[in-house]
């Protein structure tokens, strides 16, 4: 902040980098899985008590709120940062790396924390605005069927905590340092996922003739899929399916009785994911059934695609061009991954960002993955400044 510009810059945020820094590298090394942010969120509330937040814990789950209310404003604003960590091995061979096998932050939900807390801090001491403020801390971003945003709106989140808009961001590796990206509208894509379970008929690898082989259909099943987008959905739009796992039999001589695929299907519109969800049925029961195979197919719909306001994704944006310049800014592409700050869109109007990770930061779920500490104060100061300028008297 300075005489010319009254609202947060980055260099109002930079001095706490170390601090910042410690605080990330703690959670780094203490990740928590999806439902399991006892600590995590405990560290949340302590920190948010101490600079002087009315805290509310174990929301659906173990989120976090913090309220801070300032002035007589009327206007309310929440923004979200998710703790949750990875079933992941680390491999950065870090000093701060994860202290539990197994477990790891490998998609910068360490740094999301910490940047919002890093703005927690400050607003709490400048106080430069009249509104009331909603900090969301949301456990279980990573767990797909059993969202940790959907579990908080289930507990009343809204009801209890009402914010006229809502915003999050998350880092995005291959963008450099600084920059950001906005999209208006449609900007991450709905996810299911699909379990089928094959049923043939085992026996003797020596007699092949005498069983119901459920590799062969399993691996019919996987090329077929392959056409399902490239036939059926007009090239003009965005969907994917991708097979994650097959599994099937223990021994070389034997077939087994069944075989496993699991599925991640990715689309941006309901109308095509509902082709998909059809074509999939269809074609999966009838390979088996030629075959002579039977099939059980388990389709959990999970987060909705990420559609963000007009009104608040413009908003948003003009704070980003303020703190780092119009050159730093971009469109973002539509994003085939998924993010579970949908459910909280549905709710509410708002806006869900990209922030740079580096143009050399390794892919999101990698195990030698690391948030860039750099970005810290860059997110702090961009959370601190929407804040004020969303309360200001001219946005007001």
């Amino acid at each position: 902040m300075n005489e010319v510009d009254p609202y947060p810059c980055i260099s109002d945020l930079a001095p706490r980098l170390q601090d910042l820094t410690a605080i990330r590298r703690h959670i780094h090394a203490h990740p928590e899985l999806s439902h399991e942010e006892v600590a995590t969120s405990d560290l949340v509330a302590s920190k948010l008590e101490d600079w002087g937040y009315q805290v509310t814990r174990h929301i659906g789950g173990h989120g976090v709120v913090g309220v801070l209310r300032c002035g007589v404003g009327q206007r309310s604003i929440g923004i979200r940062a998710d703790m949750d960590a990875l079933p992941i091995h680390e491999q950065t061979g870090l000093p701060y790396a994860s202290k539990h096998a197994g477990k790891m932050h490998a998609c910068g939900h360490d740094g999301h924390t910490t940047m919002l807390l890093g703005a927690a801090e400050y607003l709490a001491q400048t106080r430069r605005f009249s509104g009331t403020l909603n900090l969301i801390f949301q456990p279980a971003e990573e767990s797909g069927t059993r969202s940790g945003a959907a579990t908080m709106i289930a507990d009343r989140l809204f009801e209890r905590f009402p914010c006229d808009a809502v915003f999050g961001l998350h880092n995005h590796p291959g963008l450099a340092m600084g920059k950001f990206l906005f999209r208006p509208g449609p900007m991450m894509a709905a996810v299911d996922t699909v379990f089928i379970t094959i049923h043939g008929k085992g026996g003797h690898a020596s007699r092949p003739h005498l069983s119901i082989d459920p590799v062969v259909v399993a691996s019919s099943i996987v090329m077929s899929l392959q056409t399902v987008i490239a036939r059926n959905v007009n090239p003009a739009e965005t969907a994917v399916i991708t097979v994650g796992s097959i599994h099937a039999g223990d021994a070389p001589n034997v077939i087994p009785e069944s075989a496993k695929l699991s599925l991640s299907v990715r689309s941006f519109t309901s109308d095509i994911g509902n082709l998909l969800k059809a074509r999939i049925h269809k074609l999966v029961e009838s390979l088996a059934n030629a075959y002579g195979a039977t099939v059980d197919i388990e389709y959990i719909h999970g987060a909705p695609v990420v559609i963000n306001s007009d009104v608040e994704t413009a908003f948003a944006r003009k704070v980003a061009e303020e703190l780092v310049g119009p050159e730093n800014v971009d469109t973002c592409p539509l994003l085939t991954g998924s993010e579970d700050f949908a459910y909280l869109l549905q709710q509410r109007p708002g806006c869900f960002l990209r922030l740079g990770n580096s143009l050399n930061s390794l892919m999101l779920h990698n195990p030698a993955y690391d948030f860039i500490d750099e970005s810290l104060p860059i997110g702090a100061a961009f959370w601190s400044r929407l804040v004020e300028r969303y309360f200001s008297t001219n946005e007001n």
